[in-house]
């Protein structure tokens, strides 16, 4: 049975008294730890805030392999990072959620029309998908995720993420830095500069599928510097702190010239 655990002992609810956790199923439990002791009545909305969930469903040791079906793919989650490159060690709350990891398991593909195509990625390869995409799973002591081919973002070969080889319908984008002043020359603080929705054109997939199950070529290319919609897509920072964005075609809205 899935259980979902927050970061902060000793003390199990049913998710069913606490209306402020969005996507967990009524029958779900939550566990909490490292509260202390807990007075009845004392725990509020407030109490919960910067808790992260996680939910992942156990698979049992007598279970010693899995096969996805059709298009699904089981990936093996990369570790999170304990530490910075400098060596300071990250507390929990601080440590970002992995979004890659290694492909362990394809299923069968899927078929469109007539056409029958098997998995645009391979066992062992090192692979970038959706930051909600999937469902997480403990397997043989390790966390993995188990998610449609669809969901993968790309492919990746280094550990940069600008070496990103995108799949499907997806367009890899290089943001454009934000303004640093207003149009009359004032100064913008961190806070208040606008999210650029602009960048160029570092790299696109093969395409999305027609009817037939036949490749579509997509209308951007790379090169290309491209407006899209604001709050779409998985953002991304390379080793040199130099800002991505991977989204679906269908999210560019312009190509600015």
């Amino acid at each position: 049975m899935a259980t979902s655990q927050l970061t902060a002992s000793s003390m199990t609810v049913s998710v069913r008294n606490l209306a402020s956790f969005e996507g967990l199923r009524p029958s779900s439990i939550v566990k909490f730890s490292s509260f202390g002791s807990l007075k009845p009545g004392s725990l509020t909305q407030r109490s919960f805030k910067g808790l992260v969930v996680k939910a992942a469903t156990v698979v049992a040791p007598k279970y010693t392999s899995i096969k996805p079906l059709g298009d699904r793919v089981l990936v093996k989650i990369k570790e999170t990072e304990e530490k910075t490159e400098g060596g300071i060690l990250l507390p929990t709350t601080a440590q970002s959620k992995p979004q890659g990891g290694e492909v362990v398991a394809i299923g069968e593909g899927k078929t469109i029309g007539k056409t029958k195509l098997e998995c645009s990625v391979k066992t062992g390869a090192q692979v970038i998908y959706s930051k909600y995409a999937g469902t997480e799973l403990e397997f043989n002591g390790s966390n993995h995720l188990i998610l449609k081919e669809d969901d993968i973002v790309g492919i990746l070969e280094t550990d940069d993420i600008k070496d990103l080889k995108p799949l499907n319908d997806r367009v890899f984008i290089k943001v454009a830095e934000a303004e640093e002043k207003t149009a009359g020359g004032l100064l913008l603080t961190e806070s208040s500069k606008e999210k650029p929705s602009i960048g160029t054109v570092i790299a696109v997939g093969p395409g999305t599928l027609d009817e037939e199950g036949s490749r579509k070529p997509l209308s951007v290319a790379p090169g290309n510097t491209v407006l899209y919609s604001k709050y779409a897509g998985n953002d991304f920072k390379g080793n040199d702190g130099t800002s991505y964005i991977a989204l679906r075609s269908s999210d560019v809205m312009a190509v600015l010239s």
